[in-house]
Formats: structure tokens, sequence, C-alpha cells
């Protein structure tokens, strides 16, 4: 049940009772209870909606004596500020040889593996490959993406020309990714506005076809979906229901006139790493260089799509999502989620630490840890710990499971609303 909690003195509480409690709309019953207490709370609860009705606000404060309740979508008592206080001076420091120490170590990496599974050019080696090598582009990707953030360094010239390199080489349009991400950081809990998984209002949903359905909630298909998200109106699709515009053409309603330039140099430096694969096609064989390239980076795919679905989705409280007023930069940032991947921590450079890096983007990698361990005790039960992994994160293919059969819409009106369940789409 979502409930507001207001407390008001024995001397407050005709008035208050008398025509001056804020208004609300409430969907369902009401109850209003005076305990005699010294304090006396109001409560008025408002009935969770049934499935397919439109889901209010939720908001809980308690003065006076008793019990204190947590609500994820009531503003923080705290502000960026004082988050930006607690982190240590150091953490903010941009160390560009450190930064390109782990390119190196990601790129030989990258070319071992290839080298030793084409000499080797064993069935029983390639699918071992397939799973190392797939990550390791996802590794690829999240330096690349630290480079779109400028945590790389304060280097802008060598931000983009490492970007560029590393985001090609696995088919991603460098800047054409990097302003679309942005507006994902700039409004992360947005319900309209969010860029990445945000949550489609319930007359959106309903308007889809089933199998547009099928498509965003059942598995494999949603961890699929990043190619088709960067090249939509190129081939008339949208790139998610209600959003149009391809990150690959200049004049897209993603970039702003001026970033014409930028978006048209990412999309040359992606056809040109799709022609040197082509040419390695034909010189190698398609066989090859299915075996080689193309199937690691399905698993890439899937590795991005996991692991940022998870960042937004996925917790077993439902979380907040925002319109309007309610929304501010920060509590969208409140909403995000940290995640333990185990021994892919460190290979993928540590991207599930992922609350501050939402809310302070320019901090780099390497000190995401220690910056999130000193903004703990300001963040309080607004930061949520992850479950412990073992080696290899299986624990959160329960989340992604449930997730995709419980978030499937939010109420169209309200500017404080949660995931509703369609049971149409579980049959």
């Amino acid at each position: 049940m979502a409930r507001l909690l207001l407390s008001v003195s024995p001397s407050q509480s005709s008035c208050c009772l008398g025509g001056h409690l804020p208004s609300l709309s409430l969907s369902a019953r009401r109850r209003i209870a005076l305990p005699s207490s010294p304090a006396r709370r109001v409560r008025v609860s408002v009935a969770a909606p049934t499935q397919g009705q439109g889901q209010g606000v939720s908001s809980s404060a308690w003065a006076g004596n008793g019990p204190e309740e947590f609500d994820a979508g009531a503003p923080p008592p705290f502000g960026l500020a004082d988050i930006r206080a607690a982190i240590p001076k150091h953490c903010w420091v941009k160390d560009p040889w450190r930064s390109m120490s782990y390119v190196l170590r990601d790129v030989v990496v990258v070319l071992g593996l290839a080298a030793a599974a084409a000499r080797l050019d064993s069935w029983l080696v390639w699918p071992l490959y397939w799973a190392a090598q797939g990550t390791m582009f996802w590794a690829l990707f999240v330096l690349g993406h630290d480079c779109g953030h400028g945590s790389f360094s304060n280097n802008a010239n060598l931000n983009s020309v490492v970007g560029h390199i590393l985001h090609s080489s696995i088919l991603v349009p460098y800047h054409g990714w990097r302003i679309s991400h942005r507006t994902h950081h700039q409004n992360h809990g947005h319900v309209e506005k969010d860029e990445s998984w945000h949550p489609l209002p319930e007359g959106l949903y309903k308007s889809l076809d089933s199998a547009t359905r099928m498509l965003r909630f059942k598995l494999p298909f949603p961890m699929l979906a990043y190619p088709f998200y960067l090249i939509s109106l190129v081939m008339k699709w949208s790139r998610s229901p209600g959003k149009s515009g391809s990150h690959f053409h200049p004049t897209s309603d993603l970039f702003q006139p001026n970033e014409s330039k930028d978006v048209v140099t990412s999309t040359a430096c992606w056809l040109a790493m799709a022609g040197l694969l082509a040419g390695l096609t034909f010189v190698m064989g398609p066989l090859q260089m299915i075996k080689l390239y193309f199937v690691p980076y399905w698993l890439f795919v899937m590795w991005l799509d996991f692991v940022t679905y998870l960042h937004h989705h996925g917790h077993d409280d439902k979380l907040p999502w925002y319109r309007g007023k309610e929304w501010s930069y920060l509590r969208g940032g409140l909403t995000t989620l940290d995640r333990d991947y185990g021994w892919i921590n460190n290979i993928h450079h540590d991207i599930g630490t992922h609350v501050i890096h939402h809310l302070f983007p320019q901090i780099p990698h390497y000190h995401l840890i220690e910056a999130t361990e000193a903004a703990k005790p300001v963040l309080g039960k607004y930061y949520r710990e992850p479950a412990k992994s073992g080696p290899i994160p299986f624990h959160l293919l329960g989340d992604l499971v449930r997730s995709l059969k419980r978030d499937h819409y939010v109420s169209d009106t309200g500017d404080v609303v949660y995931y509703q369940t369609d049971p149409e789409i579980n049959r």
C-alpha cells in the first residue's frame, strides 16, 4: 500500500483536518487515524491500484515520536554538495597515464585471445574464447565510455582519439553514443526524458503490438537490443517506443546543430571499421570472422544490455520514477543501483559501482569504490547495498528475469510513479 504519512500537534489538528490538508487524488480507499498520543499522527493510506489502474504519488515523512519509515520517493535530506564534500579530493583527480595503462592492458588481452584462438582453432576452445573475448569487448566499451564522460583525462583531444579507436573497434559511433548517453545522465530517472531503459507510460505501452512487447520484455530479445537502438531511423525503426532518431545521422533529433560535425566524424570512423571487417572477411573467410569477431561482438552486446538494464531495474523494492517538479538530478540519480559482478568487477573497470558514477560521472573509474564508501554515510538508506556475488554473477540473472516479468509500464499521470505489471504478457 502506498501511504502519505503526516504528523501534526493537537493544536494543529483541527486546522489541518478542517480543510488545510493538502489535496490528494486517491484512487481507492482512505483511512485517517488519530492516535491518542502527545503528538498526533495523521495517516492517510492510499490503496495500491489494481492491475491496469493508474498509480499515484507515494510520499512519507514522520514527525514526533515513533518509528521512522523510509520512502525512496521522498526528497532526500541532503544535497549534491553534501555528497561531494564527503568524497576525498584525490578521487576527482584524473591520471591519463593510469587510464592509458588500462587501455594497453585490455588491447593486449584482446589481441592475445584472438591470436591464441586462431592458432588453436579447436571447437573445444572457441566457446571459451567467445565468452572471454565478448567480455573484453565490453571492457573496451567501458573505457571508451570514460572517454565520453571526460573521466579518462582532462585532455579533450586524447579522450576523443582514444574513444573513437575503442568504440569504433566494436562498432559503436563514439560521438553519437556519447551525446545520447549524456542525455541519459542529465535526465536519469525521468519518465519521458531519460534515454536509457526508461519506463513506458501506460497508454504508450498498451498501444504496442504483441510482437513489440515480446521484443522488449521476453528474453533473450531485450539483451540483443543495442545495435538496433543505435541504428534506429536508418532502418525505419524507433530507437525505443515513442522515440526516434539515429545515432549516425547528424540531423537526428538526438543532436544539436553544433554537434553535427562530431556525429559525421564518428559515423565515418564506424564506416571505416565496417569496411575493415568486410575486407578481413574476404581475406580470412566468413566462418573465421564469425568465430573471431562477430560471435564475441554479440556477447558484448548482451553484456552491455544486461549491465545497463540492471543499473536501473531489478531491485527487490520498487523504486520511483519522476516527472515534472518532483524530478531533480539528485533524486533521479539516487534511483540507480550498484551491482557486484564478482571476478568481472576488475575486468569491466568497476562499472557496477554505478550510483556515484551517475551523480558524478567525471570521477575516474579507479576511484569509484573509494568515493562510494566515503559517500555512504551521507546517502544512508538512499544507497542500496548490492548483493555479494560469487566469482561469476549468476545471481543477477534472477534479478533480470524477475524485473522483465513485473516492470512493464508506469501510470500516465502522477509525478512520482512506480512500475506496474501486465499479467497478460507473462502467460
